[in-house]
């Protein structure tokens, strides 16, 4: 198989086929999504699979926050459809890592780039975020390497 966009579309295709309604319309969102990405900047470009993995991380944390909310608002119905969407998006993203892994991968990078005080958090941030790769949530990640530095 291609790229991970071509395995987007055969998969919206697959599920338009199907008359999987919110496959299709999940992934065909996905799609523009990636297609913007895409045209943003001066010169349209072909994403890699990192770019796209970033765009659809973008969107599922979209669907998150909007099911959310619509739950707070009483609006289950609207709620349950993000959810689902955003279970769609979840098939493409890597498998996100437990707390337990997360403190592991933090502390080795602290440890390799010698971190030490919370007046190194943005360089410590930068070397956590590229050591679990889009495998968890920013928010976790700042989380354990605060209260890393902070121990």
């Amino acid at each position: 198989m291609g790229t991970l966009k071509d395995r987007l579309t055969v998969d919206m295709r697959t599920a338009l086929k199907a008359r999987d309604e919110v496959t299709t319309s999940t992934l065909r969102m996905a799609l523009a999504a990636v297609g913007a990405a895409e045209v943003a900047g001066r010169a349209k470009r072909e994403l890699g699979d990192e770019e796209v993995l970033a765009v659809l991380a973008k969107e599922a944390k979209k669907r998150r926050e909007a099911a959310a909310a619509f739950a707070e608002a009483g609006r289950g119905e609207q709620a349950a459809k993000e959810t689902a969407e955003g279970a769609v998006l979840e098939r493409y993203l890597p498998s996100q890592l437990s707390d337990d892994e997360l403190a592991e991968a933090v502390a080795a990078a602290l440890t390799a780039g010698g971190f030490t005080g919370m007046a190194q958090m943005g360089p410590a941030m930068k070397a956590a975020q590229s050591a679990v790769a889009g495998r968890a949530a920013g928010g976790r990640v700042a989380a354990e390497v605060r209260r890393q530095l902070a121990g």
